[in-house]
């Protein structure tokens, strides 16, 4: 007995391994289908609110629910019919601007203007001679992997297709999970697990709907100074606009990073006008301090209460961990964790 023991534990230990390593495993192989699902809760709790408020109007939850996915699927293909052929138009005017202010300049000039710049220390014409030496070497690796970034593209557009098919099961069967999931929990708690459940599914929703609501107002107010900048020189207002609306969807960095790859676009379509370039990035000055200051307190601070610092930690384990859609979820995660350390664990260590 005694020597069998070590090998019963040594092998229940490699078993436990081995459990792990699969779990792991399948986990790994289920990423992508894990991320569509909580993309697609995500954006159900986002839903929840709208269909909730209907409800409180004396609506039942069908109706409310019909309304809301018609409303937002309506605004949806409205977008892609009104907005996409003129971004797709004036897309490709961005990309014939940006060849032709290429064909302005003289490649010595340009290599001359550079090595000035950087002074003798960088040899640039070496610099530029081993990029394309390396170019003609790995033609078909980088071609290979051009079309690996045009599969990516399909299948990206694809499991948007998917999300949105989820989001509206989830959304339709929100109050089915939610009694469902409270049934797990022992009674003599379910009553203060549903409340602390309910309040973070209200904080996420509430978040979602904040956040489309700061990129919206970003867009909107992006393609009516650029409009009106056009008598000026401005180039593009709808695709800088829709440039706006999406980066402002991503907390913290995204309207900044979305303004400054305005402001570039702007010099390449009109290099002859630093009037435009710099009027166009005294506006983004402003608008992110009344954005910062005025509108996103406003719209936020019944959403999430998320001190700064915890902000900023959440968004970047966010998007390192889960890239676009961690940055996207990481504040409404960490203002969950907040309340629950706030309404669970400091009253039971009080308690103590």
């Amino acid at each position: 007995m005694k020597i069998l023991n070590p090998f019963r534990i040594g092998l229940l230990a490699g078993l436990g391994v081995l459990v792990a390593i699969g779990i792991g495993t399948m986990v790994g192989q289920l990423a992508t289908i894990l991320t569509y699902v909580g993309a697609a809760i995500f954006l159900a709790l986002g839903l929840d609110p709208l269909v909730s408020l209907l409800e409180r109007r004396k609506l039942p939850r069908w109706a409310a629910l019909l309304i809301v996915v018609v409303v937002v699927l309506g605004a949806f293909v409205g977008i892609i019919f009104a907005v996409v052929p003129t971004i797709v138009g004036q897309g490709t005017k961005l990309v014939q601007g940006v060849i032709d202010y290429g064909q302005t300049i003289s490649y010595t000039d340009f290599i001359g203007n550079i090595q000035s710049v950087v002074g003798n220390s960088i040899d640039v014409q070496g610099i530029i001679d081993q990029a394309v030496d390396y170019v003609q070497k790995n033609a078909g690796t980088i071609g290979g992997g051009v079309f690996a970034v045009t599969i990516n593209i399909a299948s990206g557009l694809f499991g948007g297709v998917i999300v949105i098919i989820l989001t509206l099961y989830f959304t339709a069967s929100l109050d089915m999970f939610k009694s469902g999931l409270y049934q797990l929990v022992p009674a003599t708690r379910r009553a203060k697990f549903a409340d602390i459940a309910e309040q973070i599914s209200q904080s996420v929703g509430r978040y979602v709907i904040g956040q489309a609501s700061l990129a919206l107002v970003n867009g909107i107010l992006s393609f009516i100074f650029l409009s009106i900048m056009g008598i000026f020189g401005a180039q593009l207002p709808a695709v800088f606009a829709f440039i706006a609306f999406l980066f402002s969807l991503v907390p913290l960095v995204g309207t900044i990073s979305g303004s400054i790859l305005i402001i570039l676009g702007q010099v390449l379509l009109v290099p002859n006008q630093p009037g435009v370039w710099l009027a166009v990035a005294i506006y983004y000055v402003v608008y992110m301090q009344v954005e910062a200051y005025v509108l996103s307190p406003a719209i936020m601070n019944r959403a999430v209460k998320v001190p700064g610092v915890i902000v900023v930690i959440a968004a970047l384990v966010g998007g390192t961990l889960l890239g676009v859609l961690g940055a996207l979820i990481a504040i409404p995660v960490a203002a969950s964790i907040l309340l629950i350390i706030k309404q669970v664990i400091v009253p039971r260590q009080n308690e103590l």
